[in-house]
């Protein structure tokens, strides 16, 4: 179970909103990539970034898996 689940659904309409493409599409790649997980793991230092450190945190996340969205 998520225990910042607001704070993950704030994050992946943020990813969703800068990169354009339907919110489905971003949630199952988040959810294939355990990314979503990921989120909720690296709370505590991840709440306190901008915006756009959430997108590229997210992006560096995922290139590290060799997924991208």
């Amino acid at each position: 179970m998520l225990k910042h689940l607001e704070f993950v659904v704030y994050c992946i309409e943020t990813y969703r909103a800068a990169k354009g493409i339907n919110g489905r599409i971003i949630f199952n790649e988040l959810l294939n990539s355990k990314a979503i997980n990921y989120i909720d793991e690296v709370y505590d230092a991840l709440h306190t970034f901008g915006d756009k450190q959430i997108v590229w945190n997210i992006d560096d996340y995922l290139s590290h898996l060799g997924a991208s969205v």
